[in-house]
């Protein structure tokens, strides 16, 4: 199928699709992880990939290779103030851009966003350095109860084949 031709996401839904995606970066920057997490799927997926997010996730050389439990887990460290790599919490800026979706297809009310994404990051805790997270997202999003929610969110790293520095937050 050609690009023109690729379905697309209307025009209400583009403009609710682009705000679930800004709110979900404004909660992530502003460490408010539960309000963060409220805005995901039982059955999420959150994956880094150490290089392209082709082939099987599982079998994947990955930075974070998270689901459901694990991702709980995660911010359940995060909100105790004794994780030591984001104690204090990393002041961070990101910008969203290039934001892209279409239905995903196989299921009604779901769909597949592609955005360009750079997080800023001053590194508080350790060195104050400002560290620089240049991404391309992919999320899955679906409809809960009439709501959009996070299925999966995939965060290929610009740098992701080079070593990467402390990553202890949500990208």
């Amino acid at each position: 199928m050609s690009e023109d031709r690729v379905p697309t996401c209307d025009e209400a839904e583009r403009r609710e699709i682009e705000a679930f995606v800004f709110r979900e970066a404004r909660l992530a920057d502003t460490s408010q992880y539960g309000e963060w997490e409220a805005l995901v799927t039982d059955d999420m997926q959150y994956w880094i990939p150490a290089g392209p997010a082709t082939g099987d996730r599982a079998a994947a050389l990955s930075y974070v290779n998270d689901n459901r439990a694990r991702l709980a887990t995660r911010i359940r460290q995060l909100q105790t103030g004794k994780r030591h790599a984001q104690t204090p919490a990393s002041p961070m800026c990101r910008a969203v851009t290039n934001i892209e979706c279409q239905p995903a297809g196989e299921v009604a009310g779901e769909y597949v966003v592609t955005a360009t994404q750079i997080v800023y990051e001053l590194a508080a805790q350790s060195s104050a350095r400002l560290q620089v997270w240049p991404a391309r997202v992919t999320y899955r999003l679906r409809r809960v109860e009439g709501r959009l929610r996070m299925a999966a969110k995939t965060v290929e790293l610009v740098t992701a084949t080079e070593p990467q520095p402390n990553l202890t937050f949500l990208l």
